[in-house]
């Protein structure tokens, strides 16, 4: 292999890590951007899920407030069509002219007193849960209100930080867009696993105090002669990260 070729090669190598590097550069910018936002995007995700939730529980405590409601008010109408029906059957009674009829009559008296009876029964049994139910259905509404506020402050929190930095991350993930349309697919998967893989999404880090800037540890010194040679792609054999020579774009620094 010609010396000629062989530069060309290694040049290729070192374009393909500058490039690497200066998508990671990048890529941290956002992530610190959104750092920024914390834990607000969870906490307004599990408060609108909360609001929800206690929308469904409202409605549905509601519909059976409601229930029991018509549960009482069908007992008393019945009450009162069963003490109409008594009243007439007794007055049926001074009009019998045998004893069969006067029998039959105050079996319907005595039926229609037990169907009062059992309809008293059930609108106590209705009227006590509906008191129940009325105590649940206002902490509901409290709790309702309680948390749907707290979603609106964190919403309004949340859009705050947003607008803040919405314009500078969508310059940034312009460019990453750019950064990336430049490195062949093989290694643009590979560092998008990487980076999916470490809790501080570095995939591409410079060598620092000879060891990795990902996870630290000591790299052993042939190790990194290769790597400031710039003529193959080398990864942290603990960490997996793909490891650069901090001089292969001047003055940047990838952050932890």
């Amino acid at each position: 292999m010609s010396a000629k070729i062989k530069e060309k090669i290694d040049s290729s190598v070192e374009g393909k890590l500058k490039s690497l590097y200066q998508l990671q550069l990048i890529d941290s910018k956002i992530d610190r951007l959104r750092t920024v936002r914390g834990e607000l995007p969870l906490e307004v995700s599990d408060l609108e899920d909360t609001v929800a939730g206690l929308e469904t529980r409202l409605t549905n405590v509601t519909d059976e407030v409601n229930e029991l409601n018509n549960q009482v008010s069908e007992k008393k109408q019945a009450i009162k069509d069963f003490q109409a029906n008594i009243k007439k059957y007794e007055s049926q009674q001074g009009k019998v002219r045998n004893n069969r009829e006067y029998d039959a009559i105050t079996k319907e008296i005595e039926f229609q007193n037990l169907e009062i009876q059992l309809a008293e029964k059930r609108m106590k049994e209705a009227s006590a849960a509906l008191i129940l139910k009325n105590e649940l259905l206002e902490k509901s509404k409290i709790e309702f209100e309680e948390r749907s506020k707290d979603l609106k402050i964190k919403k309004a929190e949340l859009d705050e930080i947003i607008a803040e930095t919405e314009k500078e991350e969508k310059e940034l993930l312009v460019e990453s867009e750019k950064a990336s349309e430049g490195i062949e697919d093989r290694l643009l998967n590979a560092y998008k696993r990487i980076r999916s893989n470490t809790r501080n999404g570095l995939a591409v880090v410079a060598v620092e105090r000879d060891a990795c800037g990902g996870c630290y540890n000591k790299i052993p010194p042939q190790r990194q002669l290769d790597i400031r040679t710039n003529k193959k792609i080398i990864v942290c054999e603990h960490c997996g990260r793909i490891l650069v020579d901090g001089m292969l774009i001047p003055d940047a620094g990838v952050e932890n």
